[in-house]
């Protein structure tokens, strides 16, 4: 009787065993690679799925983006200028089974490849353009980093540039280069409102030089604003047509001859 309870038990260890090597669940993000007897065989999930025991061997592959960091890395752009600059990659499989067959560590590899590849872009180009262009250098990395990491059956969809350090050096001029043209910038525009003033100034000598009684209005307007003052005395100039016929009076005739 011990015999079989013996038999009974050692039969259900085995039954548990071989099912829960048999039977394997997959999750919705999810892939089961399987392999039977080392080759490959195709791939099953999600949810539940069967293998044969000590036969074929599942290798489960997350679907879902994985977002890396690349570390920092000094490069020298094009305009021999030292940088340190940091980016990140958000990727992900589209396919399993060549993420398991043709790269030994697909994230491994992805990061060594971004790293690589972000250097390179550095040097490809100058420093104004890494500062100004950063979204044409996103999308450059992006391009080549997925063709790169196309046969693994990954596909990178975004990367960004984080930090770019400068050296102190090259921040200070960056930062006399950027006062200098705010500088120009304030003569221009105050050239400019010089030279439209005097253009209007200009177009309105022509008005009162064709319309003389248009100073006489001006005379009347300035003593119109002085008067409002507190002023104790106000001089102003009284224009020659109004005394005009009062000197004439004063002068005496001619007699007639």
């Amino acid at each position: 009787m011990e015999v079989v309870v013996i038999a009974v038990i050692a039969f259900l260890f085995v039954v548990l065993i071989v099912g829960s090597a048999a039977i394997k669940i997959a999750q919705e993000y999810e892939r089961g690679v399987i392999f039977r007897l080392g080759k490959f065989t195709g791939v099953r999930g999600p949810g539940l799925f069967v293998i044969i025991p000590f036969v074929e061997r599942s290798v489960k592959v997350d679907l879902r983006v994985v977002t890396l960091d690349i570390p920092q890395q000094e490069a020298i752009t094009r305009d021999n200028v030292t940088v340190k600059v940091n980016a990140v990659v958000y990727f992900r499989v589209v396919k399993p089974e060549d993420s398991v067959i043709k790269v030994f560590d697909h994230r491994y590899a992805t990061s060594q490849i971004s790293q690589t590849t972000l250097r390179s872009i550095i040097g490809q180009h100058d420093l104004d353009e890494l500062l100004s262009q950063r979204e044409k250098l996103n999308q450059d990395l992006q391009q080549i980093i997925d063709e790169q990491t196309d046969p693994w059956g990954v596909k990178v969809g975004v990367v960004e540039i984080k930090e770019v350090d400068l050296p102190s050096s090259m921040v200070r001029a960056i930062g006399a280069q950027a006062e200098a043209e705010r500088e120009r910038r304030a003569k221009v525009i105050h050239a400019e409102g010089e030279f439209q003033a005097a253009q209007k100034l200009a177009d309105a000598a022509e008005v009162i030089a064709e319309q003389p009684t248009a100073m006489q209005l001006r005379y009347l307007q300035t003593l119109t604003t002085i008067a409002t003052e507190n002023t104790s005395v106000v001089v102003f100039p009284l224009p020659m047509d109004l005394i005009k016929p009062l000197l004439e009076l004063g002068k005496p005739k001619a007699s007639p001859k």
